[in-house]
């Protein structure tokens, strides 16, 4: 005889999360707006004409935030790695050849899911922080015949922006691959012109950029794309849940796929809409004021950035911990006495600070910047917090 299962002893929510939410300035998730968490708490039918209405907008809003006119904006019930595996699920079909431009975490996870779904990979590997070269590339696509290019735009893994996205895709569309982009923690944060670049593929998350919840990701197919590798296909890809012929006919043919969470369908239509409000040009403008002000302020009180500026990622921004410091130490710190949280790093030593959506606004960075400053010298650095202030204030303010 098999005994019962007891009913667990839990407490509420109200006794674990704390008493005054946290500031997340992190690599993501991001804080939202407030009307993008009131959407988020709508529940309506998943089909119907309502929801066709919302879906129509948040094509169009999303063509607008991708710049492209493409057909093709979907959104997937899922992270952006969800996103991102369907990006690659779809054009990568069984012995193509897969060149990955691998300089961080997040493109070597482009890798293995391209290899996961039986693509000749190629691993081009950038060391030391550095961009991607586009001549590197050619001389790769000079050597050997590949389908399908994959690349970060901003690797978040180590705060290294690849600056040369558009040569990059120029080159690999003279050489007919196909370019399948991450653009995770840079939509809407720093230009990306999907049809200008002649990019196939580009996927997002909802909670970096956009500031919408975790959850529900973002992507853009080509038409090229499309044409070439979705609608001819002949075998079935490997996921039910992401096909791209069967999302297709939830958000493009008003008919059923899957039940769609529709919370956060809302919830992205709430953040897009707000940045069409805004407008992508200023948007990019606020994102790089507030981070290269951030990073000022960092060197300013005497830390050191990780990654050299010409191939810095501004989304993300990486700080150098101190010999003797302990980044676990100022994580905790900063979250219990500053009630700010920021993101430690995959194995290297570094603290991370997003700047990203909601938080590339003036009052988080200077709540950040002395939460950090205070922290670290709380365990050890030697560091001129007042002038990192100080010069936060004159970036912003010049």
């Amino acid at each position: 005889m098999h005994e019962a299962v007891s009913v667990p002893h839990i407490v509420p929510l109200d006794e674990i999360l704390p008493d005054e939410p946290l500031l997340m300035m992190g690599a993501g998730p991001v804080p939202i707006p407030h009307s993008v968490a009131t959407a988020n708490s709508i529940v309506i039918n998943h089909l119907g004409e309502t929801m066709n209405r919302v879906v129509a907008q948040v094509k169009d809003m999303g063509r607008y935030v991708f710049q492209t006119n493409s057909r093709y904006v979907l959104a997937v019930g899922g992270p952006g790695s969800a996103a991102m595996e369907m990006a690659i699920a779809n054009l990568v079909h069984p012995g193509d050849q897969v060149l990955c431009i691998c300089n961080g975490y997040f493109s070597r996870r482009m890798a293995e899911m391209a290899a996961r779904v039986r693509g000749q990979v190629t691993i081009l590997e950038v060391g030391g922080n550095e961009a991607a070269s586009a001549e590197a590339v050619a001389r790769e696509l000079r050597a050997k015949r590949y389908d399908v290019v994959t690349l970060v735009q901003g690797e978040t893994s180590n705060t290294v922006c690849n600056g040369t996205l558009a040569d990059i895709a120029q080159v690999a569309r003279e050489h007919g691959a196909l370019v399948i982009v991450d653009a995770v923690c840079t939509l809407s944060t720093m230009p990306l012109e999907m049809d200008r670049w002649q990019i196939d593929a580009v996927i997002t998350g909802g909670q970096k950029g956009l500031s919408s919840i975790p959850g529900v990701s973002l992507l853009a197919f080509s038409e090229r794309a499309w044409a070439k590798k979705v609608a001819t296909r002949t075998e079935l890809p490997f996921h039910w849940v992401l096909d791209a012929n069967l999302a297709d006919k939830f958000w493009n043919q008003k008919s059923y796929h899957y039940t769609a969470p529709v919370s956060g369908i809302l919830a992205l239509h709430e953040a897009l809409r707000l940045i069409c409000g805004e407008t992508l040009p200023k948007r990019f403008e606020r994102h790089l004021q507030c981070s290269v002000a951030l990073q000022a302020g960092i060197e300013g009180m005497g830390l050191q950035l990780l990654v050299a500026k010409q191939h810095r990622l501004n989304s993300v921004v990486g700080i150098v911990v101190p010999d003797g410091v302990s980044a676990p130490d100022v994580l905790a710190h900063m979250s219990r006495v500053h009630r700010v949280e920021i993101s430690g790093a995959f194995g290297l030593n570094i603290v991370r600070i997003g700047q990203m959506g909601e938080q590339s606004r003036a009052h988080h960075l200077f709540r950040t910047l002395h939460a950090l400053g205070s922290s670290m010298k709380a365990h050890g650095a030697g560091l001129d917090l007042p002038a990192g202030m100080a010069e936060l204030e004159r970036s912003l303010t010049q």
